[in-house]
């Protein structure tokens, strides 16, 4: 009996601190970040099957963990298939360990999408957007980053 209360006390504790992901419409996104705010997002479009995505994810998790008491947000937003979640999204956050905020965008249609986030952007990943809505910034990097180009782009940007 204790062994059986042990195993239900460790997977419930593994759910507890698990990562939460919103499942969201390109609408949802374009509200958040467009309210003239002087927040400034740090958005993060990747998958779990794009290597160099998956490289960067733990820079922006510290660029989040750095900045968490500022008017700095960073969101990760994944571009995997929603019935996704639960076997792929869900298990790989929690083996890295990744705490910023996630949001699966739930869209399929590239062509309707991706200029709604950015004229700039082509649709590849990884794909980072900057945006301050009340500076009117908006800068969009189509490459894998690491933390030092992150904080120099808002250092030079964001006033």
């Amino acid at each position: 009996m204790t062994k059986l209360c042990l195993v239900c006390f460790i997977c419930l504790g593994s759910t507890i601190f698990a990562q939460q992901v919103q499942v969201i419409k390109i609408n949802d996104f374009q509200s958040r970040i467009k309210n003239n705010t002087d927040t400034t997002y740090v958005i993060n479009f990747w998958a779990t099957w794009c290597a160099p995505c998956v490289k960067e994810l733990p820079d922006f998790d510290s660029l989040n963990n750095n900045f968490k008491n500022t008017k700095l947000k960073v969101i990760l937003i994944t571009l995997d298939f929603k019935e996704d979640l639960h076997s792929k999204v869900l298990p790989f956050l929690n083996k890295k360990n990744i705490k910023s905020e996630v949001n699966l965008l739930d869209e399929i249609n590239g062509n309707y999408f991706i200029p709604i986030v950015s004229e700039q952007w082509s649709g590849a990943i990884p794909a980072t957007l900057i945006i301050n809505q009340k500076q009117n910034v908006q800068l969009i990097f189509e490459k894998k980053l690491n933390y030092q180009f992150l904080v120099d782009q808002i250092a030079n940007h964001i006033h």
